[in-house]
């Protein structure tokens, strides 16, 4: 009976429950790195001075922003290999996952650099700095400080978007519990149990960022 809880499953199918946890922590981690990363320079493209990098990032954060994550990832899963770049699921979950994620730190990473006084930046640059000097010793680390809960809120929601390589057969923890559930025919067991496994990865995620806005409220009193 599909309605029936039955624990047992995580036990018989341990060893794929945690393949697919794995490879969730994987995907998400090496994207979490690289949207941020990415999304830091396309923010700094953003307000650059430099019209033609102003609009290449501008023209990136709107398209990928108004687009479905699915599509990004059929890009790189469907797309490329029709131009002879093949790539599997797991690659190109994790890619769609980092650019369409990026476009969201960046947008977060401009409205902190825009909340710096640009009296510093001008000072900055006074001194003999070059606009990327600036940046990234001057701006950048109060502009991420600043908006560090919207951007760990995006690298929580990454984390629940790495659902998408199921569609993809990446690999991951979606991917195993459906072939689990199409073993056991258990659905409410077997995604009940995927949502704890997700919950251990994002909880933590969530009170690390907790702990970190209150550290930096005490330190700027």
């Amino acid at each position: 009976m599909t309605g029936r809880f039955n624990i047992h499953i995580l036990f018989d199918h341990w060893d794929r429950f945690l393949l697919g946890f794995v490879h969730t922590i994987e995907s998400s981690a090496i994207a979490l790195i690289g949207s941020f990363i990415l999304g830091t320079i396309i923010a700094v493209m953003r307000i650059s001075p430099v019209k033609p990098l102003n609009w290449m990032g501008t023209a990136y954060v709107e398209f990928i922003r108004n687009i479905p994550l699915l599509l990004v990832v059929f890009f790189f899963f469907l797309g490329l290999p029709s131009l002879g770049v093949p790539l599997d699921g797991f690659t190109s979950g994790t890619l769609g996952l980092m650019v369409y994620t990026a476009s969201f730190i960046a947008e977060s990473i401009r409205a902190g650099i825009q909340t710096v006084p640009s009296g510093q930046t001008e000072a900055a640059r006074a001194t003999g700095l070059t606009y990327i000097q600036t940046m990234l010793h001057i701006v950048l680390p109060q502009a991420i400080k600043i908006v560090l809960p919207s951007i760990s809120n995006q690298f929580i929601n990454l984390v629940k978007n790495s659902s998408i390589l199921a569609v993809v057969a990446g690999l991951d923890l979606m991917y195993y519990a459906d072939l689990i559930n199409a073993d056991t025919f258990l659905p409410l067991t077997v995604y009940t149990l995927v949502a704890l496994f997700y919950l251990i990865l994002t909880l933590p995620l969530s009170l690390a960022v907790q702990y970190m806005e209150r550290r930096f409220s005490s330190a700027d009193h």
